[in-house]
């Protein structure tokens, strides 16, 4: 548990992403009690982000007693993590950190620093195979929006930041803090680490630009107590089975029955976190056909059972 006054310090780079910083540090900004909030750079003074908009620094090495340490991402991060006065003054001040931390592509940062050797981390999907090939030593979660290991977070891209420090805020002061900064940031519920980056809402709004399956995905999500067997989406379709199982893959990255799965978990949590519906009203409510399959659904979507999910995710205080 960390002082009331703790410092949270971000280590910044030339072209940064500018939300991969400011969405975290309002977490942090914003939360009761409140933390120490310092902006830092190898050797301290003006970086400009990738949006132009230049922040002010300290010199790592001058921001005082830090307590967690957040490399901030972006695509410019690959190339900081050649730099070689920021490894540096990271691994100077690593030994006195209860947390190291990196959003998005930062994690490349860590990487090359050998922080991230043994452990599980996350980044942005599109440089998940990256990082693994780059160091082989460590476990990547191409899935995950957060991960922590042994003291060390890693988040995937851009705004799983926020949940990252979220998540933070709830080890140092509960989750009704928690979950107060998340309704006061208009975030509709804070999520757990092993979300996937790619939500069942996204896949639905990808297949809808695409053209081919815009009104099956919102059939689908229509008729969720129903058949939706790939019999029966593939008739909808007008494709053979065959044709539609391959093209559906294709263009939502998921098997149909993956898919159909995905969106009755998703629209179960949000009723369930709401209070709308009991566990065992939305058995039926989203097709699931029986409790234990809609637990094991829950475990593969979710990572949690329901009644876990209505716990420790609901609305609720």
């Amino acid at each position: 548990m960390p002082s009331d006054s703790a410092t949270i310090a971000f280590l910044l780079f030339p072209a940064t992403k500018l939300l991969d910083v400011a969405g975290p540090l309002q977490v942090f900004a914003d939360a009761r009690p409140g933390y120490r909030v310092v902006l830092t750079s190898a050797a301290g003074g003006r970086i400009v982000t990738d949006t132009g908009v230049a922040l002010e620094t300290l010199p790592l090495a001058g921001a005082g007693p830090i307590d967690t340490l957040i490399v901030s991402g972006g695509d410019a991060a690959r190339g900081a993590a050649a730099d070689p006065a920021l490894q540096a003054a990271l691994a100077q001040a690593v030994p006195g950190l209860r947390r190291l931390a990196s959003v998005c592509v930062g994690a490349f940062v860590l990487a090359a620093g050998g922080w991230l050797d043994g452990r599980r981390a996350v980044t942005h999907w599109e440089y998940c195979d990256r990082l693994a090939a780059g160091w082989p030593g460590i476990t990547v979660e191409p899935d995950a929006i957060f991960s922590e290991d042994r003291g060390v977070w890693t988040s995937a891209g851009v705004t799983a930041g926020i949940d990252m420090a979220l998540a933070m805020v709830e080890a140092d002061h509960g989750r009704a803090e928690a979950l107060r900064l998340a309704r006061d940031m208009v975030l509709y519920l804070k999520r757990p680490g092993g979300q996937r980056q790619f939500s069942q809402p996204l896949r639905q709004q990808i297949a809808a630009r695409d053209g081919r399956f815009e009104g099956l995905t919102a059939w689908i999500a229509d008729h969720l107590s129903g058949d939706l067997s790939v019999p029966v989406l593939a008739a909808r379709a007008g494709m053979s089975e065959r044709s539609f199982a391959r093209i559906f893959r294709q263009v939502t990255g998921l098997p149909p029955a993956r898919y159909v799965e995905e969106a009755r978990v998703e629209a179960a949590a949000e009723a369930l976190a709401r209070g709308e519906i009991t566990r065992k009203q939305a058995v039926a409510a989203f097709g699931f056909g029986q409790e234990e399959r809609m637990r094991r659904a829950f475990h593969r979507c979710k990572g949690v059972a329901p009644a876990d999910w209505m716990a420790r995710f609901g609305t609720k205080p």
